[in-house]
């Protein structure tokens, strides 16, 4: 049997219509996360449980994240063996499309598979934008495009219960961790089209603009954060090994493998992968091979930017880091850092004991 996982926070009579609406249309078991709504809206969540619902509660608001986890910890103990399909509480996924998802959960075992909107017709702005710009971070971050990021409405077999539970993150950006850590920790994701739908142009979202959306984009940030220190010390040795050298090939070749080394080390620790030292002595040749790449390219923008069109040579930098940026970022992620599962295989069982352990 499927269960339906609702995390619910000040809800209103649309989450008793969802369930209403669930129980007619298929056989299910359903539970309500309470993510700490209070008392004005214990009523509401009784007549949850009088539908037939388990309902579990939060003393106080956690976020999202961690009232999916809640949700999946509770599922985990119980020994759950159907598939489990997360939606939202406030209407906007239909049930037809929530037993769409459950039937490709039993299609597509061990998958993520996501309830994605195609945003035609009229779509809240912020919603339109808000999707687009999450769908570059991620393309960015993984080298693969998803429809559509931001869906809560999700699928999982019951066998990724402590994957999911694992998952860093308490608010809306664990949905987007959960989906940057798929392909890396060898789960695909399969994609099925639901309806879009809206009600009173999204007002009952939780979503907190600029919070929210520093959290989702935190990978890039973290990114973005270990690039500026590296740009910072190649602009500086690039300058005093100019000075003293006189020679913008030797500033550029000494500059680059300085901040090279430095760059290799922050996104090896912190931005892409996770300690492991076979993958350490696979991933460092090509970083390198890349470095050399990179190199090359810099020191011809440089020269071309410097000395054939006589821009000043701090501008020519700017110029020719910013061209680079993107590049050197996408070339790292789909192939210098890029996980067992993107080359072609899931990780060894190994690995995966030793990611449960944390």
């Amino acid at each position: 049997m499927t269960t339906v996982l609702i995390p619910a926070y000040e809800p209103d009579e649309r989450l008793l219509q969802l369930i209403a609406d669930l129980k007619a249309a298929c056989r299910c078991r359903i539970v309500v996360v309470d993510d700490g709504s209070g008392e004005a809206y214990g009523e509401l969540f009784h007549s949850a449980r009088e539908a037939g619902c388990i309902v579990l509660t939060h003393d106080h608001n956690l976020g999202k994240g961690r009232a999916l986890k809640t949700g999946f910890a509770f599922l985990k103990k119980a020994g759950e063996v159907g598939g489990i399909v997360c939606a939202d509480s406030d209407g906007q996924h239909l049930p037809s499309d929530i037993v769409r998802i459950a039937a490709a959960v039993d299609e597509h075992p061990d998958h993520i598979v996501l309830g994605c909107r195609h945003f035609t017709g009229r779509v809240p702005l912020r919603s339109r934008f808000g999707n687009q710009a999450t769908r570059l971070v991620y393309t960015l971050t993984t080298g693969r495009s998803v429809t559509d990021t931001q869906t809560g409405l999700r699928g999982f077999s019951p066998a990724m219960l402590d994957w999911l539970c694992g998952i860093p993150g308490d608010r809306f950006e664990y949905e987007m961790n959960m989906l940057l850590q798929a392909r890396g920790d060898g789960y695909p994701i399969h994609e099925v089209p639901i309806d879009t739908v809206y009600l009173e142009k999204n007002k009952s979202s939780h979503f907190r603009p600029v919070a929210d959306s520093i959290r989702i984009y935190a990978p890039i940030l973290k990114f973005c954060s270990s690039s500026v220190l590296s740009a910072g010390l190649d602009f500086l040795m690039l300058f005093v090994l100019q000075f003293v050298t006189g020679s913008l090939l030797a500033a550029v070749v000494g500059s680059r493998l300085c901040s090279a080394i430095f760059n290799y080390a922050m996104n090896r620790r912190y931005v892409f992968v996770k300690k492991d030292a076979l993958r350490l002595i696979e991933s460092a040749p090509k970083y390198f091979a890349l470095v050399a790449l990179i190199m090359g390219l810099n020191y011809g923008l440089l020269v071309l930017f410097h000395e054939m069109v006589g821009i000043p040579l701090f501008i020519a930098k700017l110029l020719t880091e910013g061209s680079l940026f993107v590049f050197s970022y996408w070339c790292q992620r789909k192939f210098v850092f890029r996980s067992r599962s993107q080359a072609g295989g899931r990780p060894p069982k190994a690995y995966f004991k030793r990611y449960k352990k944390v």
